[in-house]
């Protein structure tokens, strides 16, 4: 039996396009690249030959064109994996349900999904400048709990090695461990990028350690993060998205990762605030390899 997406699950808007995005499904290509800051969806965008359209919706910009013959999607998710849990599930509706039917396609189209970011390094391998491919992410979010078959697609094993190690505060929620797909990382991180595991905060400042006038609930936890390693990988950096990325991905059936800039090294505490004037070589390297 079909299932039907009723009007309250899946709102779409008077022009045909879903809710959040204002986007139309003739108007999303197989590859996208997804970036936090709406403002750099025109920087990613000034590579394209030719643009097909450019769309603003809150803090949700999208622009669809050609580069060297590619058709991509540039769309930008805001900050936080809640707005991820939008995009994903936004991309994943114009990619395969009949926004006439309101029902599942019969095949399956499966989108490619490169996120570029910026991100706090934790280790001495990682100073400002370094990319970093996220292998694996440890989502402090708690998002991908509300999904069944979370399980499925998470690395448990990991997941309970973190908690141990950690001594996990079950009041922050159980961590979940999203994986990236392992041919989509060769194929963007070549032999130029840190790979290794990521966190992403459910925020800029307590979650990733930052203490300004409230104090921290783990004042300890940045350095028992450093020293965590499992199977050969560290901690590399936190951000904000990775695991959201990652986990609804694979339970969608897309192929996604997360290749993010350091911008600021926690351990020896440098930052680099002129980041978007150097980010635009991870943009290339992303565009020419995806």
């Amino acid at each position: 039996m079909e299932k039907y997406f009723a009007p309250s699950e899946l709102i779409i808007n008077e022009d045909g396009s879903c809710f959040h995005l204002h986007v139309r499904p003739e108007q999303l290509a197989d590859r996208v690249i997804l970036v936090g800051d709406p403002g750099r969806v025109p920087t990613v965008a000034a590579h394209f030959s030719e643009i097909e359209c450019d769309i603003a919706s809150r803090e949700f910009r999208t622009i669809t064109g050609i580069y060297e013959g590619k058709r991509i999607t540039v769309q930008s998710t805001g900050i936080g994996c809640d707005n991820i849990d939008i995009v994903v599930n936004e991309l994943d509706a114009l990619a395969n349900i009949d926004f006439n039917t309101r029902t599942e396609k019969p095949e399956h189209r499966t989108l490619t999904l490169v996120r570029i970011g910026t991100c706090g390094g934790l280790q001495p391998n990682t100073p400002v400048g370094t990319f970093i491919a996220s292998v694996k992410s440890i989502g402090f979010d708690g998002l991908l709990n509300y999904y069944a078959g979370r399980d499925r697609v998470c690395d448990l094993e990991l997941e309970e090695a973190f908690t141990r190690h950690m001594k996990w505060n079950p009041q922050k929620g159980a961590p979940y461990v999203a994986q990236a797909d392992a041919q989509l990382i060769d194929q963007i991180a070549g032999d130029d990028m840190v790979r290794g595991i990521t966190i992403a905060c459910g925020g800029f400042y307590g979650p990733q350690g930052r203490e300004l006038r409230i104090p921290l609930a783990d004042p300890n936890q940045n350095e028992k993060v450093e020293a965590f390693e499992y199977k050969g990988l560290k901690i590399c950096n936190f951000e904000m998205e990775s695991s959201a990325v990652a986990g609804l991905s694979s339970l969608l059936g897309h192929r996604a990762m997360t290749c993010c800039m350091v911008i600021a090294n926690r351990l020896i505490k440098e930052a680099n605030t002129g980041y978007k004037n150097t980010i635009d070589t991870l943009i290339k390297k992303v565009l020419d390899r995806i």
